[in-house]
């Protein structure tokens, strides 16, 4: 795949045609790229005992062909080739014959902006997760069925032990015939 995180992108078909962005992630193997500020998709969370409903937005991957590297010196859109200069092998823009820097990609989304995260929940997360492993997004941003049980029903839970009806042998009735 030609394109690489931390490139400038301008989009070239779809619903966010025109738009610029710099690509977040690259997924090789579905030859899709996240670009932030576009493609921009909305997810309703239920409230749990733990926190409160929301609605999360977040970038979700677009196709690669959709996207269309900015050239680094006319800053119009442009195709990417490759050049071995003193045995190495460089990406340069066609249109201007320009190098095509290496630029580290952004580190935060509008989504994690907007999602409150504490300390302790990122510590969880890194631990029961082994390194390098992925994950979901809906788990990076620390919502979803994952989040409830990375954080423990003992935690802040609405419906404290005390409360619970004392535990009474009552007899259960067979689920088979004749009862």
């Amino acid at each position: 795949m030609k394109l690489h995180t931390g490139d400038t992108v301008i989009i070239i078909s779809g619903k966010d045609k025109g738009k610029t962005g710099t690509i977040m992630r690259v997924l090789p193997e579905r030859n899709h790229v996240v670009v932030a500020g576009v493609n921009i998709r909305t997810r309703h969370i239920k409230k749990t005992h733990q926190q409160a409903g929301r609605i999360v937005k977040y970038e979700a991957s677009i196709n690669a062909s959709k996207a269309m590297l900015l050239d680094p010196k006319t800053k119009k859109p442009t195709r990417i080739g490759y050049v071995i200069k003193d045995g190495k092998k460089i990406r340069i823009a066609k249109r201007s014959g320009e190098e095509v820097k290496k630029v580290r990609a952004p580190k935060q989304t509008a989504a994690k902006k907007a999602a409150p995260t504490t300390e302790k929940k990122e510590k969880a997360a890194d631990k029961t997760q082994p390194e390098g492993a992925k994950q979901p997004f809906w788990k990076k941003l620390q919502f979803g069925s994952g989040a409830v049980e990375d954080a423990g029903a003992g935690e802040g839970s609405a419906a404290p032990q005390e409360r619970a009806a004392p535990s009474k042998a009552i007899p259960r009735k067979s689920a088979g015939r004749g009862s």
